[in-house]
């Protein structure tokens, strides 16, 4: 059972996300505002948030940017179709996911319980459990990234786009293949893989502009270059 914390001025909008969260066996909070949601994350310590970005007052994506300052707790926002520089704002400031109005809360669902999994841990067969490539070191079962020896601050959908990379080395992935295997989507935004490998580079890369280890293949998408 997982610790989850609805957001969303809409009772009609928390009423079912709540519902469905509960039926799926999680242990579900909520809060109607900004203000009350971060309250809720110093209070309640969750380990996720279901977070809606038009709010009044403090607006979904100000919590979570505020929220990233402190803790690397997975984040899912609730945008309006309409919204596009709504979501990749909040996933550049640190989301791990969205989810647009009008949305299926089966699918909601889904998508909480698939970033749930990915961050509790679990192994992936045939993946070794730490990867060393130069000076960056990647350990899946405690979910901490090293870089030069120093602890690199990644957020939950960071950490599982590197540790599926650099696990497979000189393999280039296009983005449909990346949201599968990392997002858990059958279908996506492309942008969603965008972001976050603009996000990582600027965390692993020592010149994010010019990337030796998180290459773009043109045409294909992305691949993860093994330094000597």
């Amino acid at each position: 059972m997982a610790k989850v914390l609805v957001v969303d001025d809409d009772a009609t909008v928390r009423e079912v996300v709540v519902g469905y969260l509960r039926n799926a066996g999680h242990d579900v909070h909520e809060a109607v505002d900004g203000a009350g949601a971060l309250e809720a994350v110093r209070s309640a310590a969750p380990d996720l948030l279901v977070l809606d970005v038009m709010m009044p007052g403090i607006d979904g994506l100000e919590v979570c940017r505020r929220v990233r300052r402190h803790s690397d707790v997975p984040v899912v926002l609730l945008t309006a179709l309409g919204e596009e520089q709504d979501r990749v704002v909040g996933l550049e400031i640190g989301a791990d996911d969205y989810v647009t109005k009008p949305f299926s809360p089966r699918e909601l669902v889904l998508r909480v319980d698939s970033i749930l999994r990915r961050s509790s841990g679990g192994a992936e067969v045939g993946v070794p459990s730490v990867t060393v490539d130069g000076d960056l070191v990647v350990d899946r079962d405690r979910r901490r990234v090293t870089l030069a020896g120093r602890e690199a601050q990644l957020t939950g959908r960071e950490f599982d786009l590197l540790a599926f990379l650099a696990a497979r080395p000189g393999i280039a992935f296009s983005r449909d293949d990346l949201l599968q295997q990392v997002w858990g989507w059958s279908f996506g935004d492309q942008s969603t893989v965008t972001v976050h490998v603009r996000r990582l580079r600027e965390k692993v890369e020592a010149d994010p502009t010019t990337p030796t280890r998180l290459l773009t293949v043109w045409g294909v998408g992305y691949r993860w270059e093994p330094q000597a």
